[in-house]
């Protein structure tokens, strides 16, 4: 314990920069130039050292993005498995209560419409039963433009009837919008004059 605090009260920390936080070079540097390569080896050649060098560690691949390594063919075909066999247990239940499964399923036209109310939410054009409308038009603007990109990412890849589809949510929401935003920057009016008749 005592040779521990013996060691720390000997550690001393000595600022090596040569220049002040103003750009100047510091007079008081005592920093040594470094010696010519050559001279550095030589150095080291003609000393012996008692400390055994270490092995030459292997440099760690950089990473090349911060994307994880995708899942393994067999990872991805046992997972998409147990997702199956989840949705059919669902699908199974739904129908004891009824239902039709066919409601559960996805579709193009589905996931269009649930980002279009997404959007007329956004706008406050739209709310859910009982709650008071909200206008978040960052958010609205993020899903019109959602649309946008999916109706540029699959042209020539959709039925007619889904290209209608996307083309007219796409044409409600922009119109939507610049009615919002145009109604919010516009002053408010003050009230006219009451005009009464007397009778």
């Amino acid at each position: 314990m005592a040779q521990k605090r013996k060691e720390e009260s000997e550690f001393k920390v000595s600022d090596k920069r040569l220049f002040t936080s103003d750009g100047e070079l510091r007079s008081d540097s005592t920093e040594e130039p470094a010696p010519p390569p050559s001279t550095a080896k030589a150095a080291s050649t003609s000393t012996v050292s008692t400390i055994p060098e270490a092995a030459p560690t292997p440099a760690a691949p950089a990473p090349e993005s911060d994307v994880p390594e995708p899942p393994t063919a067999s990872e991805q075909q046992a997972q998409h498995d147990a997702y199956r066999q989840s949705s059919r247990d669902l699908d199974a239940r739904v129908e004891l209560n009824g239902h039709s499964a066919k409601e559960l399923e996805m579709s193009f036209e589905r996931f269009m419409a649930s980002l279009y109310m997404t959007a007329m939410m956004q706008l406050g054009l739209m709310h859910e039963q009982g709650g008071q409308p909200g206008v978040d038009l960052i958010g609205a603007r993020q899903t019109i433009d959602t649309l946008g990109m999916i109706a540029e990412k699959t042209k020539g890849n959709l039925t007619p009837k889904e290209q209608g589809f996307l083309q007219n949510c796409l044409y409600e929401l922009r119109m939507a919008y610049v009615e919002v935003t145009n109604a919010l920057a516009r002053p408010p009016q003050a009230p006219g004059p009451i005009t009464g008749t007397n009778g």
